[in-house]
């Protein structure tokens, strides 16, 4: 281990190479888990759509995504679709997780959406509105409150598996640790230090979506 001393110095100076990874990885997970909600609540309408054909798209989807893992996912992307067009980097890991994080936030939204009193959903057609607009106006706002913590988790995995993004030698946070680790011959001190980048990181995502959640709670009273 490290004295505490050589950490802090090694700290010190790969601030600004490490802060620069820190702001890939933050911009890769937030375009990962906004294309992730889209990805997710279109297979979460599917699956309670009571369209079979719909279902069972979705279905498979759910099922494709979470019995194989994430590495390989992103492997398909980068290699697969590179041999028909070129695919950067960056999209491809951002696609992967995307996709990925799609089919575990369809499962949060889906019983966030069923758990909203079916009375609502009556009286909104009692309105007179469409089955769309209070879907859109009623159900929803209550469903993504109602799903927000499990969200914020799933944000944090999303967040910790961008790290897989280094095996396509793209510059996030993990790949800048190991490769100073080598060439330097010390790969205990970039690795708690990479470490700590992601402890801050969780920290501000977790700082976030409470503060959401709070605000959300605040509106409802």
């Amino acid at each position: 281990m490290p004295s505490f001393s050589h950490f802090f110095h090694i700290l010190m100076d790969t601030k600004g190479v490490f802060f620069k990874a820190m702001l890939l990885t933050l911009e890769l997970t937030v375009v990962s888990i906004l294309i992730g909600i889209v990805i997710g609540l279109v297979f979460a309408l599917l699956k309670i759509s009571n369209i079979k054909i719909l279902e069972l798209i979705s279905d498979i989807y759910v099922y494709l995504v979470r019995g194989t893992p994430l590495i390989v996912q992103i492997f398909i992307l980068y290699f697969g679709i590179s041999g028909i067009f070129l695919l950067p980097d960056f999209w491809a890991a951002s696609l992967a997780l995307a996709l990925h994080n799609g089919a575990y936030i369809s499962e949060i939204l889906r019983g966030a959406i069923q758990s909203v009193d079916k009375g609502q959903f009556e009286a909104g057609r009692s309105l007179g509105m469409t089955k769309t607009l209070t879907l859109r106006r009623i159900i929803l706002p209550q469903a993504f409150r109602r799903a927000l913590p499990p969200l914020g988790n799933q944000f944090i995995i999303s967040l910790k598996d961008s790290s897989l993004a280094a095996f396509i030698s793209m510059n996030e946070l993990f790949n800048v640790a190991t490769t100073l680790g080598s060439n330097n011959f010390d790969e205990m001190t970039y690795l708690l230090i990479v470490a700590v980048y992601y402890l801050l990181l969780v920290a501000l995502m977790t700082f976030v979506v409470n503060r959401t959640e709070q605000k959300l709670t605040v509106s409802d009273r």
